[in-house]
C-alpha cells in the first residue's frame, strides 16, 4: 500500500529556513522525503546538518523576503534541483511590538511587507510554474492565532495573519480546480525567537501555558507534521483550510 504521506521525488521550498519553525518544517519534509530549497537571510548551515542525515538534495539560498526581487531566483534554484516546483511553504515573517497608540508607520510597513505582500507575490509566482504541466502543487501559507484572535501590542502582525488567513481562502477557491492545494497552519505558541520575550517574562509565560491544555509550549516539529500532511497526497482533497496547531488554546 503506497504511503499517502510520501514526498519521494518532490521539491519543497521554504522560506524563513534558518531557524524555528521553517527549520522544523524543513526537516520535517525532508524526513518525508522531499527535496529542499531554504532560504532566508541568515546562515542555512544548522539547518543544512539537520537535514543532512536524511540525504535528500539539498539548496540554501540567501534572500532578503522584504521585498520581491529575489522571487525569480529562488524558483529558478528550486526548478535547477529538481526541475519543478511541487511544494511552497510560505513562512518567512516578523513581528514588531508597541502599543497601538504609538506604533510607527515603518514598524506597520516591515511586517506588512514581509508577512503578507511577499507571501502573496511568492504564491503567485510558484503558482505560475505549477500550472505550466498540469501538475498543480501544494502551497502552506503560516498564520497565526492571532488570524483568529486579536492580541495586544501587535497591530501589524495582527493585520498581517489574518490577510494571511484571507489570502489563504482566496487563493483556494481561485486554484483548487487547477490541482494546487492551498493551506494555512496557525502555530499556538512555539519556542521561537519571536516568542523568547515572552518565556523570559515569568508572569506571562504562566499565563499563557495556563490557557493551553496540552499544558506545554509547542515546538517546531509540532508544526512540521502538519506541513507534511498539508504536502502529502493525504491531503489532496482540503483546500482553504486555517489548521490550528496549538495545544488547544482555541478549544479553551
Amino acid at each position: 500500500m503506497q504511503n499517502a504521506f510520501d514526498l519521494q521525488n518532490k521539491l519543497a521550498i521554504v522560506t524563513g529556513a534558518n531557524t524555528g519553525i521553517g527549520q522544523g518544517i524543513a526537516l520535517s519534509l525532508a524526513q518525508a522525503g522531499a527535496s529542499i530549497v531554504a532560504v532566508g537571510r541568515s546562515s542555512m548551515d544548522e539547518t543544512r546538518e539537520l537535514i543532512s542525515p536524511t540525504k535528500v538534495p539539498f539548496r540554501a539560498v540567501a534572500a532578503d523576503l522584504s521585498n520581491l526581487a529575489p522571487i525569480e531566483e529562488i524558483l529558478d534554484a528550486a526548478e535547477g534541483l529538481s526541475g519543478r516546483v511541487d511544494i511552497l511553504v510560505n513562512n518567512a515573517g516578523i513581528i514588531r511590538r508597541a502599543d497601538a497608540i504609538d506604533f510607527t508607520e515603518s514598524d506597520w510597513d516591515d511586517v506588512m511587507n514581509l508577512n503578507l505582500k511577499t507571501t502573496f507575490f511568492l504564491s503567485q509566482a510558484a503558482a505560475r510554474r505549477m500550472l505550466k504541466d498540469g501538475k498543480g502543487g501544494k502551497i502552506i501559507n503560516i498564520a497565526s492565532l492571532l488570524s483568529f484572535q486579536g492580541g495586544i501590542r501587535v497591530p501589524s502582525y495582527t493585520a498581517s495573519k489574518s490577510g494571511v488567513a484571507g489570502l489563504t481562502k482566496l487563493l483556494a477557491n481561485e486554484w483548487a480546480a487547477k490541482g494546487i492545494n492551498v493551506n494555512a497552519i496557525a502555530p499556538g505558541y512555539i519556542v521561537t525567537n519571536n516568542t523568547e520575550a515572552l518565556r523570559e517574562d515569568a508572569k506571562r509565560s504562566a499565563e499563557i501555558l495556563s490557557r493551553i491544555p496540552a499544558g506545554r509550549w509547542g515546538h517546531a516539529e509540532d508544526i512540521g507534521g502538519a506541513a507534511v500532511f498539508l504536502a502529502s497526497s493525504a491531503a489532496n482533497y482540503i483546500h482553504g483550510t486555517v489548521l490550528p496547531v496549538d495545544g488547544g488554546w482555541l478549544a479553551r
